[in-house]
């Protein structure tokens, strides 16, 4: 396995504090954390009923959007329907979608891409005649991917920052501050319903207390708790961690999805290799030329992406290759520049020219298609606390994620939540507590972090990936809980770093994606187990965990 990227990223260094202080108490109506299209998406639309305080972690363009290159799947083409996109994610989710969110969302496609590219200002690819061009990608039937080039996520992102910051009496934009835990009434002696947040200042330490009428994870997805992965660095599973912390519900965390296409390059870190060259007639082949995916689906290179990741996977150990390449130079070189200009330009600064020269991938981990149970409107089973983006699970994806739907998702659930929040109310304490660290000290064993995070990649890599065994899984459990009791000593006795609280969700994370996959006794979507290699009809569900009814504490 290539170094695909450095086992640790640092965060911004902090000197930590004990407490908080009266004047880091900050008030708003609607606290978001993450800044992602989700996150942004519901801000600038609650913006106009309420107050909006937007917490990122690093700078607000840090985000799993600012990284997609694909697009956004929707219906534009008058030859294809919104039943044939149904049936697409449908097929490619393995049994597990739930209908009513999947048409629902595909219904709302056309309407929400032409609300970004009018209203947003996103300048999607159109034609000499005005109309959009529209790409393919895996699992899809038809054309229906809108994009900007291969850079569509940071378009968006871009265009979305932009409206954001003309509204600066209604948003407040917080980078480079980490949630740390969410405030809830239960803490009090009252029903268990969310009002808020504690908050780190990774540039002074400082704990901040943010009370709210409701609060919108938007914190992405949980990457990082992979040893290689598609990735940035902020995409460690902080708001499914905080979410279970407090009782909301999480589910099908077993079905982690690995892109098939990740640059093998050891100085690329985690350079994705957009799905879209297959879509335009890409195909993978084997490092001495062979064509390898028409023995694994009728799709050949445009098959769902459990099924090319487990492909890939299979012939690199039977090759015992490191890689596989994918053959882009049978298409026009001038064609290959125009609509893949980022990805050209990487390539070639790493010596590889993809109109000449297959370029070298390999899996890696890429997206959470289970996450922070909510309904049709982003709403968890915790009172005034939603889930928006990847990190929630809605339905639509069910056991792997039909490819630019999620996307699409962002868009459709931060909206839905934007309009259901307005009638958030929650009776929240006369006197809130601030942040206290009592005895904690400030640590001298950074190693300790240090060490736990590797580990944790590691172990997650190794026994929790595309092909899993009961015997792996065993083992991870085993260690992840060895590893999590270490933690929660050290999280007890030394003052919060952003380093420590990364550490705290991701072996949560960890834990939860474990338990799933031991529960799932059969192979279906992106869990593939060699102890149960069918699909069971019996276990044609989701898989949900909530705090205090299993083994995950």
């Amino acid at each position: 396995m290539p170094s695909i990227e450095p086992p640790r990223a640092t965060a911004p260094t902090a000197t930590p504090t004990s407490t908080s202080t009266p004047e880091s108490t900050l008030e708003t109506d609607y606290l978001v954390i993450g800044s992602g299209l989700a996150g942004l998406t519901f801000a600038l639309s609650a913006s106009e009923h309420g107050r909006v305080l937007i917490v990122t972690k690093r700078a607000p363009s840090d985000s799993n959007t600012n990284w997609a290159q694909g697009g956004v799947a929707g219906v534009l083409d008058p030859a294809d329907t919104p039943e044939k996109h149904i049936a697409d994610t449908l097929r490619v989710g393995d049994g597990l979608c739930h209908r009513d969110i999947v048409e629902g969302c595909v219904r709302e496609a056309s309407g929400q891409i032409l609300r970004f590219a009018d209203d947003i200002g996103v300048p999607f690819d159109r034609d000499d005649s005005g109309r959009f061009e529209l790409g393919r990608e895996g699992g899809h039937t038809a054309r229906r991917i809108v994009h900007v080039k291969d850079t569509t996520g940071a378009a968006i992102q871009t265009a979305l920052l932009n409206r954001v910051a003309e509204h600066p009496d209604r948003i407040q934009m917080l980078p480079d501050h980490m949630a740390i835990d969410l405030l809830t009434t239960a803490k009090y002696g009252g029903p268990n319903a969310v009002f808020g947040a504690y908050v780190l200042d990774q540039h002074t330490g400082l704990v901040r207390t943010i009370v709210a009428r409701a609060v919108v994870l938007a914190t992405g997805g949980a990457g990082k708790v992979y040893l290689y992965t598609t990735n940035p660095d902020v995409a460690t599973g902080d708001g499914i961690a905080m979410a279970y912390r407090v009782g909301a519900r999480v589910g099908n965390m077993e079905f982690f999805q690995f892109h098939p296409t990740c640059l093998y390059h050891p100085l690329a870190k985690s350079f994705l290799i957009s799905e879209a060259l297959r879509g335009e007639g890409g195909i993978l082949r084997l490092r001495d030329g062979t064509a390898f995916m028409p023995r694994y689906s009728d799709m050949k290179d445009l098959a769902p992406r459990d099924i090319v990741a487990r492909a890939i996977d299979a012939e690199m150990k039977r090759t015992g290759d490191d890689h596989v390449v994918l053959d882009m130079t049978h298409l026009r070189p001038d064609f290959l520049v125009e609509r893949f200009p980022m990805i050209h330009q990487r390539c070639l600064e790493l010596g590889i020219d993809m109109r000449k020269t297959p370029i070298p991938v390999v899996p890696a981990a890429h997206y959470s298609c289970g996450g922070v149970v909510v309904d049709d409107r982003g709403r968890t089973n915790v009172p005034n606390l939603y889930a928006v983006g990847e990190v929630s699970m809605t339905g639509l994806h069910g056991a792997c994620r039909l490819a630019s739907n999620s996307l699409l998702e962002a868009m459709v659930f931060g909206a839905r939540a934007a309009d259901d929040v307005r009638t958030a109310r929650v009776e929240r304490p006369a006197n809130v507590m601030p942040w206290y660290a009592g005895e904690a000290t400030s640590s001298d064993e950074a190693v300790v972090v240090s060490q736990n995070w590797d580990e944790i990649r590691r172990l997650m890599w190794n026994y929790v990936g595309i092909v899993r065994t009961n015997r792996r899984l065993a083992r991870a459990k085993h260690r992840i809980d060895l590893i999590r009791n270490e933690i929660r000593d050290y999280y007890w006795n030394v003052l919060v770093t952003g380093d420590l609280i990364e550490l705290r969700n991701i072996a949560l994370v960890a834990d939860l994606i474990i338990e799933s996959a031991i529960r799932r006794r059969e192979s279906r979507g992106l869990h593939y187990t060699l102890d149960y290699p069918e699909k069971d009809p019996l276990q044609q569900h989701d898989t949900i965990l909530a705090r205090g009814d299993g083994p995950v504490a």
